[in-house]
């Protein structure tokens, strides 16, 4: 159950942060610090949100693009191993890469074994 609610939640961050529209968004929240600067005196505090909010943002980011990466990988790989294991892929590899990363792995898993199979048969 994490694990599904983590993926979803990781695709839905890992999407809206590649948007125009955050990036526009992250130029607006530092450009209003920046401007914010003599009315607070360039103060450490000043100075200190900005380093604290985007250090804890890059942290947070880092993790969940990695996530994301890391099942896009798996998924391309399982359908490349498909396509290699068949002359007609299967249909249900469509979007594995929405899958979660055990999800995933088992499907690459069963197509190791049927490759496996198909390859003990052949030298049979």
């Amino acid at each position: 159950m994490f694990e599904r609610v983590f993926t979803r939640i990781a695709n839905k961050v890992a999407y809206a942060a590649g948007l125009p529209l955050t990036f526009l968004g992250c130029c607006l929240i530092v450009l209003a610090w920046a401007v914010s600067g003599p009315v607070f005196g360039f103060s450490d505090t000043w100075q200190l949100v900005i380093n604290t909010g985007t250090t804890i943002i890059t942290f947070l980011m880092v993790f969940l693009i990695q996530n994301t990466q890391n099942r896009d990988g798996v998924a391309i790989q399982a359908k490349l191993d498909e396509l290699i294991r068949v002359g007609k892929a299967q249909n249900h590899f469509i979007g594995i890469e929405h899958l979660t990363e055990t999800e995933v792995e088992d499907i690459r898993r069963k197509c190791e074994e049927a490759a496996k199979k198909h390859d003990a048969k052949a030298k049979a």
